[in-house]
């Protein structure tokens, strides 16, 4: 019997691949001569990078970049080097939790930080770019991490505007002749989950510029210069497109990547199976085993589990699912390829107890071993 475990972290008490070893050391118990494949899984967000980095072979890079308040912060990114892959999340340099409750204000959060870190990992020698948007605390469209790169964004007096949406209201002119070299010949496959366009009502300073800290004025004024910058930038490249679905997305830097570098905008969680290769792990297995730390109604609205699910689907496999919680409406994720799903926990304990990490590995392999056993009798 051959079983693919690709399991996503239970965040706060397993990574990826604890649970998946956990989901693997169950099914031993119940057939020690199975073959279990243990692939890290996430869906774009937060774990991707270290799940990609781990399912690659890749290794971590450090380094001090300009955070989005504009002071120093330590961030990290990983590379592999065998296909000149750099793998980041934007959040790293320019992230919400970076910014205490007091601070937010996205008129002066910048996204120079992370063209600082894409300038990093050109310099050492990475073509290819899978970068996540989620989680950011910035509304510049964008502007910060393409300054970074060398595109100038010039006010009246031929001068780079300021940090932050707040900049953009002074910019009159778009030029690329400081731009670094390699950029042309750098691909990025963007990891973005939402279709939020530039600017209106459902643009990126209305629908997520209130949870970082922007008034309804500021708002109205975010939205009139990314407007304008939509404008400039279409001008000068005629495939910028301010109404793409996605273009919104961390304040507008989805736009950016778009409009300024050779990028796709993909669901996370297909680009993680995609580089991963998850589906030549599947052609001969048996059964697939997938799961998260709560299983509920959306999970089956594209979430890494179902993805699996899908991807199991093709080969007539069956799917279980394990996760620390069950909700009712997690009926849904039967309709969308997950043959039975299962709660781990064995007992009425407190979250912080449930959480532990020790706790949560002994009750997923305890419970993966009791499925698998009923599995193994009918596989008789």
């Amino acid at each position: 019997m051959k079983v693919v475990v690709a399991v996503d972290s239970f965040k706060g008490s397993m990574t990826s691949i604890e649970a998946g070893n956990a989901v693997a050391e169950g099914i031993r118990r119940a057939d020690a001569q199975a073959e279990v494949v243990v692939r890290p899984l996430a869906d774009g967000g937060e774990g991707t990078v270290e799940a990609l980095v781990c399912g690659m072979n890749g290794e971590m890079q450090r380094m001090t970049v300009t955070g989005p308040l504009g002071k120093p912060v330590v961030c990290e990114y990983g590379i592999i080097r065998e296909s000149g892959t750099a793998v980041m999340e934007m959040s790293a340099a320019a992230g919400i939790t970076m910014v205490s409750d007091e601070e937010r204000n996205p008129l002066y959060t910048t996204t120079y930080g992370v063209g600082e870190m894409i300038r990093d990992a050109v310099s050492r020698g990475c073509r290819r770019f899978l970068v996540g948007l989620g989680g950011s605390a910035t509304n510049d469209g964008g502007v910060g991490m393409l300054q970074a790169l060398g595109f100038g964004f010039l006010d009246k007096d031929g001068q780079q505007v300021s940090q932050g949406a707040v900049g953009l209201k002074d910019l009159i002119r778009i030029t690329d002749d400081q731009v670094i070299p390699e950029l042309s010949q750098c691909q990025f496959r963007i990891a973005c989950d939402v279709t939020n366009v530039l600017c209106g009502d459902n643009g990126c300073s209305a629908v997520y510029g209130p949870q970082k800290g922007a008034t309804p004025d500021m708002i109205r004024d975010m939205d009139e210069w990314l407007s304008h910058y939509a404008k400039l930038t279409h001008e000068k490249y005629p495939k910028a497109n301010a109404c793409f679905p996605g273009t919104g997305a961390a304040g507008g830097l989805g736009f950016a990547f778009l409009s300024f570098t050779h990028a796709v905008l993909e669901s996370g969680i297909s680009i993680v199976l995609d580089e991963l290769k998850l589906e030549e792990d599947m052609k001969d297995a048996d059964v697939v085993v997938t799961g998260e730390g709560r299983l509920d109604g959306q999970t089956a609205m594209g979430k890494a589990p179902v993805g699996v699910a899908g991807l199991a689907k093709k080969y007539g496999l069956p799917v279980f699912a394990f996760s620390g919680s069950v909700t009712e409406n997690a009926r849904a994720c039967n309709e969308s390829g997950i043959d039975a799903f299962f709660p781990i926990l064995r007992g009425v304990v407190t979250l912080k107890e449930a959480m532990k990490p020790e706790n949560a590995q002994n009750n997923m392999a305890n419970t993966v071993e009791q499925v698998f056993r009923l599995w193994c009798l009918k596989m008789k």
